[in-house]
C-alpha cells in the first residue's frame, strides 16, 4: 500500500537538503527523521525502502551499481526509492522490479531459478508508458507495480538480460480467426441486449451477496494481488476450502493455501449462443489502484472462438463496507477509455498486457454508461492484432 503522506514527507525532506553533497550525511539525517531500520546499504520502514547513491555530476543520469536483484526482492513489496545525491540536487526514482529494463552487472547466470546480478542506475526506467519516473508520479507508478509479482518481473528481466525466450507463445490467428475476432464487437453488443446478460449479471450478483461480509473483510488486506485473488475465489469457488477461507477471514486466523489459475477470465458460463469469460476486478474505493487487465494474446485466442464474449465484473467496496457491482463488456465506452496497453511488458513472444485506470472503474460503478463505440472498438481490435 502506498502511504501518500509519509512518502510526501520523505520527498520534501530530501528536496530540502539539495546541495548536501555527502550521501552518508543525508542517509543519516533521513534515518533519524523517519526512524528507519538499516539493512546494509538499505534504509527502510513499513512504508518504503530507500537506497542512497552519489554522483559528482549535476545530472540525474548515473551508471553506478545500485543493488543486487536478490536484495531488491526482499524490499519489492513496498515502494523502493533510489536517491541520487549530486553537488546541487538530490534526485529520486522509483526502482521496484517493474521499473528495471534489465540486469547489467554480473548477470551472465541469471535464470528464473538463479537470481544473480545487479542493476545500475542506467537500468532504472525513467519514463514508463509516458509517465515520468519522478516523485509526483510515484503513487501512480507504485499502483501499477503492485499488479505484477516479483516472479513475473523476474521472467521479463531474464528475457531482456540474457536473451532467453519466455515460455509464453504469441497467438497467430488464421484469416478465419481474424474475422471471428473482429466480429467479437458485434457479439458483445448482441449479448448486452440479450436475456442472457441479465441471467449472468444476476448469477454474479447472487454470488457476491452470498459472501458480502467476507468480501468486506478481504477489502482491507494490504496486498493487492492477495486481496484480488481472495475476492475472486470467494465469488467463484464451489469447494470445501471456501468455507475454511471464510472462517479464517472472520476469526483473523492465518489464511489457508488456495489456488487461482492464471487464466483469461475468472468465471466461465456458456449459453446457447454465447460463451462468456468474465474477469472479476476489485476496486476498493478508498484506495488508489490501477488493476491489471488481460493478457492480449490470451484475449485474442479466446475471441477467435465463434461464441466468445469477454466481460469485466467490477466489485467496488467503500469505507462503509458497502458493495456495488457492475458487469460490462471489455468494449464498454468508459472501460475502453481507461484501458492502457503496457508495452513495457511485450517481449518477443507477447503482445503485452493491459491495465485499467482505477478512476475509470469507479466511474463505471457510480455513473454507468452502457454504450459501446463500434468504430473505436474495431480500432482497438486492429491495434491488438498488429501487436
Amino acid at each position: 500500500m502506498y502511504n501518500r503522506e509519509i512518502i510526501g514527507q520523505l520527498v520534501n525532506f530530501i528536496s530540502s537538503r539539495d546541495g548536501i553533497i555527502d550521501k552518508n550525511q543525508l542517509a543519516s539525517q533521513v534515518q533519524d527523521t523517519f526512524g528507519l531500520t538499516k539493512d546494509k546499504n538499505i534504509f527502510y520502514c513499513d512504508w518504503f525502502a530507500v537506497r542512497f547513491c552519489q554522483s559528482k555530476f549535476n545530472s540525474p543520469a548515473f551508471s553506478g551499481i545500485v543493488l543486487s536483484l536478490s536484495r531488491l526482492q526482499k524490499f519489492d513489496a513496498r515502494p523502493f526509492i533510489v536517491c541520487l545525491v549530486t553537488p546541487t540536487k538530490n534526485y529520486l526514482f522509483l526502482a521496484n522490479s517493474t521499473y528495471l529494463n534489465k540486469i547489467s552487472h554480473s548477470s551472465q547466470h541469471l535464470r528464473i531459478d538463479n537470481i544473480r546480478g545487479s542493476f545500475l542506475g542506467s537500468n532504472i526506467i525513467r519514463t514508463y508508458e509516458g509517465i515520468d519516473n519522478s516523485p509526483e508520479n510515484f503513487e501512480s507508478l507504485y499502483n501499477s507495480h503492485e499488479n505484477f509479482t516479483f516472479e513475473e518481473n523476474l521472467s521479463r528481466l531474464v528475457e531482456a538480460t540474457n536473451n532467453i525466450a519466455p515460455t509464453g507463445r504469441r497467438f497467430v490467428p488464421t484469416e478465419s480467426q481474424v474475422e471471428c475476432i473482429k466480429e467479437s464487437v458485434d457479439r458483445a453488443i448482441s449479448f448486452l441486449n440479450s436475456e442472457e446478460y441479465k441471467v449472468l449479471n444476476d448469477d454474479l450478483n447472487d454470488r457476491v451477496r452470498a459472501v458480502e461480509s467476507e468480501i468486506a473483510i478481504a477489502a482491507f488486506i494490504d496486498n493487492v494481488n492477495l486481496r484480488g485473488r481472495i475476492i475472486e475465489y470467494l465469488i467463484t469457488a464451489e469447494d470445501d476450502l471456501k468455507a475454511t477461507l471464510m472462517n479464517c477471514l472472520h476469526t483473523r486466523q492465518p489464511l489457508p493455501e488456495f489456488f487461482t489459475a492464471d487464466e483469461l477470465g475468472d468465471y466461465e458460463r456458456e449459453f446457447e449462443h454465447y460463451l462468456t469469460e468474465t474477469d472479476i476486478k476489485t476496486k476498493v474505493l478508498f484506495l488508489s489502484s490501477n488493476p491489471k487487465g488481460y493478457n492480449i494474446d490470451k484475449l485474442l485466442s479466446f475471441l477467435s472462438e465463434e461464441k466468445s464474449v469477454y466481460l469485466v465484473f467490477i466489485v467496488a467496496i467503500d469505507e462503509d463496507r458497502t458493495i456495488q457491482t457492475r458487469l460490462c463488456s471489455m468494449f464498454n465506452r468508459q472501460l475502453q477509455s481507461g484501458t492502457r496497453i503496457i508495452k513495457h511488458w511485450a517481449g518477443r513472444n507477447s503482445r503485452g498486457v493491459t491495465q485499467y485506470e482505477g478512476k475509470v472503474l469507479e466511474a463505471i460503478v457510480e455513473d454507468f454508461d452502457f454504450g459501446i463505440d463500434y468504430e473505436s472498438s474495431q480500432n482497438m481490435i486492429t491495434s491488438f492484432l498488429r501487436g
